[in-house]
């Protein structure tokens, strides 16, 4: 199952965990936006300094998106 830990830098946001059977990572316009069949979950700016982890058990070639 697709799990992503979205980090802020400290003191700056709270760490989220975001999982899903259909969830997918993609990059548009400046934002790293999680989406599932239903639509977008969740949306972080490139400007909030966020690091976005795959941190499920498939292929780490998945790696970071620095965002």
């Amino acid at each position: 199952m697709p799990r992503y830990l979205i980090t802020y830098p400290k003191g700056q946001g709270e760490d989220i965990l975001v999982e899903d059977e259909h969830l997918e990572l993609g990059v548009e316009h400046g934002w790293a936006v999680l989406s599932d069949q239903h639509g977008v979950c969740l949306a972080v700016s490139s400007h909030a300094g966020a690091t976005v982890t795959r941190i499920d058990d498939t292929d780490a070639s998945d790696g970071q998106t620095q965002g």
